[in-house]
């Protein structure tokens, strides 16, 4: 495993997205048990969670509390682990994702947080997305009055733009250490935040990063128009004997120095395939190929 630097600390190059254990289409106690494990057993540091990873209309806070039993039930150190969560969505019954930016509730939410997942702090607590009808100064705000009384230790934005991260920055100063947007092959127009976090010296957490490969066939004749795009992945990969979502997740380290990709996982073998990306480094003829193949920027 490789390592790359999220504030002050020391994390897996590849990180556990763990709110497919919580969701629907999701893994029974003992598979998702057993999925978080086998991270850990990978090398993998940087677990990433919310409170709002649960099933619609759901109390929140189940995959938190997931994550925490298998911390506690992991039979190796956990000292290193960085757990990461969010506050500021919510799952109603509908399925839907609500924002709820409102200072109070989101130190409402990060005290509940802190209880679900057993710690003296949070680690990193992230704003999950800046409300519309909330000023983003207000929302930080919170962030920064709990990183004051010792219930957060770091702090971080999602979904965010160039301008609310420089703002996030002037207000929360060296505790804010990570954005988490989304930024996948398919998905590239987080190019300039990309570069903003290296600038910075902010940790960038793509998620969803395998958009676009994931769900592509192995077989090329097969693939629809839109997977074709992305076969370049799947060359690659063949010629590496690696899975795609592997060339993957390398092609995102190799973006930039400030990439941390969070892969979700349901099974042990899908995270223990991501965590090899870690040691996977492609040549700069590889790069061009694939660098071709994603989307372009606008």
């Amino acid at each position: 495993m490789r390592y790359r630097t999220l504030g002050p600390h020391r994390v897996s190059a590849i990180g556990l997205g763990a709110m497919p254990l919580s969701v629907e289409g999701g893994p029974d106690e003992r598979r998702a048990l057993a999925t978080v494990h086998a991270a850990l057993d990978s090398g993998v540091t940087l677990l990433d969670t919310a409170d709002s990873y649960h099933l619609p209309g759901a109390e929140p806070g189940h995959n938190e509390l997931l994550v925490a039993r298998a911390l506690a039930a992991y039979g190796g150190d956990t000292d290193g682990v960085l757990v990461a969560t969010k506050g500021g969505r919510g799952r109603p019954a509908d399925g839907s994702w609500t924002v709820n930016g409102d200072p109070r509730h989101l130190k409402t939410a990060a005290e509940a947080s802190l209880r679900r997942l057993g710690v003296e702090a949070i680690g990193l607590y992230q704003l999950h997305k800046p409300d519309p009808t909330v000023p983003f100064e207000e929302s930080l705000g919170a962030l920064r009055e709990l990183l004051d009384e010792g219930k957060i230790r770091l702090a971080g934005v999602s979904n965010t733009d160039v301008d609310q991260i420089r703002t996030a920055h002037r207000i929360l100063g060296d505790r804010l250490v990570s954005v988490q947007n989304q930024y996948s092959p398919a998905v590239r127009d987080s190019d300039a935040e990309l570069r903003l976090c290296a600038e910075l010296g902010l940790a960038f957490l793509p998620w969803s990063p395998l958009g676009g490969i994931s769900r592509s066939s192995l077989d090329g004749p097969s693939w629809t128009e839109g997977e074709a795009r992305f076969g370049a992945f799947h060359e690659v990969a063949a010629s590496r004997g690696v899975s795609p979502q592997q060339v993957c997740l390398a092609w995102l380290l190799a973006r930039s120095p400030a990439a941390i990709p969070i892969p979700g996982a349901s099974r042990p073998e899908s995270i223990r395939d991501s965590a090899g990306a870690a040691d996977l480094v492609l040549d700069t003829e590889e790069l061009a190929r694939l660098n071709g193949a994603a989307v372009p920027v606008g």
